[in-house]
């Protein structure tokens, strides 16, 4: 298998692609910036943006270093979705490792773990026909569909069994890891025994958009890092996408992304609020910028009391070497100040300094903060804390604001 090497946001040496590896490149990780090379026909320069990974493309193998660790990121990315710390797993990896090779000894680790207690059982809702009766008859299903004709009869019972959501998502994250590429035969025997364990469970496909959530309690707590380690895996695995004539699988992740939500959801931990009070962007606007109600604003964290908003911000995954951030994303924080009606909004970068500004002619100011992503995990939440402590600050001010009599 041929392997490409690329760092994100650099850009590569001219490497020899097919066009059939081009196009499919193209359509696989839509972020890669694919060039020709100068005086060659069939060779091009890579240039990754924020996705971060690797992925296979029938016996092309394409990894993409991040500029962080890939411990550093494996740990934004889990705090993130509030998972497992990976600071407390009892074994060290290659930080050469591609992040499936890192994560299927968690994984499995985390699966015996679960399963040494048992598997999970619970009671599952069923309707069936069946030629005895079992449970309660389900008489609006059998005079609709039977009529006058007595067998087979429509039941519905709830049966005690395996073949539950906690069980299901742990089978379907063996089965993603399992389809990817994974080194040691060690974890593909391990990965083997978890898909035996469950094998009277369903598989079911899990879309990377609609993880389902599962509500821990004295009774499935034992499962809790092995689910929300499956959700991990399920979140960014892609297998069996089909490429033209290539099979492509991988696992990737959007630095963009997953620094926007470790940002919300460790400013939300700090503030000590529920996800209902500050909320992640969800696609819906929080406001609109102009009095029509057409130019939808969507900020990355808002944070609401009784019904408003009392600050917003944005999470950059961007250096302000200068603290002045850019004018792009200066003019979007105070759109949002204006048309939320708040006193300032946050800037949130990924390096840089720290600052402020206030804005003339008005009683709004725009806050820029970093966070201290290559520093220790103790660093790295002493940052957080400064931003929390930044937030309360605007949602002060703002509240302080709206009691004010109008001049």
């Amino acid at each position: 298998m041929r392997t490409i090497e690329l760092r994100e946001y650099e850009q590569s040496e001219a490497v020899a692609l097919s066009i059939a590896e081009r196009d499919a490149l193209r359509t696989a990780i839509p972020s890669l910036r694919i060039a020709p090379a100068a005086g060659s026909h069939d060779a091009y320069v890579l240039t990754p943006s924020s996705v971060v990974g690797a992925f296979e493309l029938g016996d092309l193998s394409i990894r993409i270093r991040p500029k962080l660790s890939i411990r550093r990121v494996l740990y934004l990315a889990a705090q993130a979705m509030n998972i497992v710390d990976f600071r407390d797993e009892p074994f060290g990896f290659d930080e050469s490792a591609t992040p499936q090779n890192i994560l299927a000894p968690a994984f499995i680790a985390a699966a015996q773990r679960a399963f040494s207690r048992g598997l999970m059982h619970g009671y599952r809702s069923v309707e069936d026909t069946l030629t005895t009766v079992r449970g309660r008859i389900d008489f609006a299903e059998q005079v609709r569909r039977r009529f006058d004709i007595p067998l087979p009869v429509e039941v519905r019972y709830d049966d005690f069994t395996e073949d539950v959501l906690i069980n299901r998502l742990v089978k379907a994250a063996a089965r993603r890891l399992a389809g990817l590429r994974i080194e040691e035969a060690r974890w593909r025997r391990g990965l083997g025994r978890i898909d035996a364990t469950l094998a009277n469970v369903s598989l079911i496909q899990v879309p990377d958009h609609q993880l389902p959530t599962v509500e821990f309690d004295r009774l499935n707590e034992h499962y809790r890092d092995v689910v929300e380690l499956s959700r991990l895996i399920l979140r960014h695995t892609a297998l069996d996408a089909a490429r033209g004539d290539l099979r492509a699988s991988g696992f990737m992740m959007n630095m963009n992304v997953v620094f926007q939500e470790y940002v919300t959801r460790a400013l939300r931990q700090e503030l000590g609020l529920s996800s209902r009070t500050f909320r992640a962007d969800d696609g819906r606007a929080a406001a609109y910028l102009d009095v029509n109600d057409r130019i939808m604003l969507k900020p990355d964290f808002t944070w609401w009391q009784d019904g408003r908003c009392v600050f917003a911000g944005d999470a950059k995954y961007k250096i302000t070497e200068d603290g002045k951030g850019t004018n792009a994303d200066l003019y979007q924080a105070l759109a949002y100040a204006t048309a939320l009606d708040l006193s300032g909004a946050l800037l949130v970068y990924a390096e840089g300094k720290r600052s402020g500004f206030k804005v003339k002619n008005t009683n709004k100011r725009i806050e820029i903060g970093t966070v201290v992503l290559n520093g220790t995990n103790e660093e790295l939440q002493l940052s957080m804390r400064k931003l929390a402590k930044r937030a309360r600050s605007l949602q002060a001010e703002s509240l302080q604001r709206r009691l004010l009599p109008a001049r």
